[in-house]
């Protein structure tokens, strides 16, 4: 009887254990960020965050399809131009994800639009 509260006790002292390690203080969260997999899990978190949709044309710049936005009138890169080149020159809506540092749309979704 004894034994089996010993282990019982045990398993759950390592449940507890896996609980607390899964779970980051902000000391130890600027610790991990610094390592390439939580920079690329933190990249992807905040893209997700940030997709939002663009709408203009598709147009060619050099050999590169881009999309013109309406609006602004600012040319972003499209960073897949398979998904692009179907739609080049008609008016589109772009759901994707921008990164400022390169002005270049990371595309989720691309539509023709009506």
């Amino acid at each position: 009887m004894k034994r089996f509260l010993s282990i019982v006790a045990l398993v759950g002292l390592m449940g507890l254990g896996v609980s607390l390690s899964a779970q980051q203080t902000p000391s130890t969260a600027g610790q991990a960020s610094s390592t390439p997999q939580s920079q690329q899990t933190d990249a992807t978190t905040n893209s997700q965050q940030s997709a939002r949709s663009f709408e203009g044309k598709i147009t060619k710049s050099g050999d590169k399809l881009v999309l013109q936005e309406s609006s602004t009138q600012t040319a972003y890169q499209i960073d897949d131009q398979d998904k692009a080149k179907q739609f080049q020159g008609k008016e589109v809506k772009v759901m994707a994800t921008l990164d400022p540092n390169t002005n270049t749309l990371h595309v989720v979704d691309i539509a023709e639009s009506r």
